[in-house]
């Protein structure tokens, strides 16, 4: 085998690992603290220590862990400065999302509607993990249908602090905020009402001050 195809077989271990484990430490699988090492990472997915290295390395960058030379590699508490980072972020780019989708939203509303049934189908199963799931392929679609989908992954790559806080208030109560917060951009956005849109997107994403004030009182030892 090549190096130049061993080395492209281990970069795509290595972002296996790096979005396996996010996961777990964004679903708090793995929890602000928790111990972890590159050999049991590496017997738990099944690759070489490399890889699993590269991926320590990556999620290190991305404020998810902290790699301490000869100690143990450790899952980062939470940083309310990054989470206000990332909400920041966000915001700054999902209003301009919705914006440009609203001043041309063609069949928005009905692929809307859909996402937002199959979120009320989760909350009422009260599956947290499927509606975190159906919660971003919302916002990833709104991105989509403005023609915009890359503008969701520049998102996704700067919200993991924030995706750890909305995790922990995922339930029946906050997903159904969530929820009727979505008919209220879905309706703006259907109707091509630009402002309406843009106010009903900064409010709820506004709402993750509120959370973190929350967490921080329900879950001190998770964060900074």
């Amino acid at each position: 085998m090549s190096a130049q195809v061993l080395d492209v077989t281990e970069e795509t271990m290595s972002m296996r690992v790096v979005g396996a484990l996010r996961d777990e430490i964004v679903s708090m699988a793995l929890k602000p603290g928790d111990v972890i090492s590159e050999s049991d990472i590496a017997g738990r997915y099944g690759v070489s220590r490399q890889p699993v290295r590269e991926a320590f390395i990556r999620l290190a960058q991305q404020g998810l862990l902290m790699i301490r030379p000869k100690r143990a590699t450790v899952v980062k508490k939470i940083s309310p400065e990054g989470v206000r980072q990332s909400r920041f972020i966000r915001e700054s780019i999902e209003v301009e999302i919705v914006r440009r989708l609203a001043g041309n939203p063609g069949d928005a509303a009905a692929v809307l509607k859909g996402l937002i049934a199959d979120q009320e189908a989760a909350s009422a199963a009260n599956d947290s993990r499927r509606f975190h799931t159906l919660d971003e392929l919302f916002h990833r679609t709104l991105a989509r249908l403005a023609g915009v989908e890359y503008a969701w992954q520049l998102i996704d790559d700067h919200k993991m602090q924030l995706d750890r806080v909305r995790y922990l208030t995922l339930g029946a109560s906050s997903s159904r905020v969530a929820i009727d917060e979505h008919m209220v951009i879905a309706k703006a956005v259907a109707a091509g009402d630009v402002a309406g849109a843009e106010a009903a997107m900064r409010a709820h994403l506004a709402r993750a001050e509120v959370l973190l004030g929350q967490t921080i009182a329900e879950h001190p030892d998770y964060f900074e």
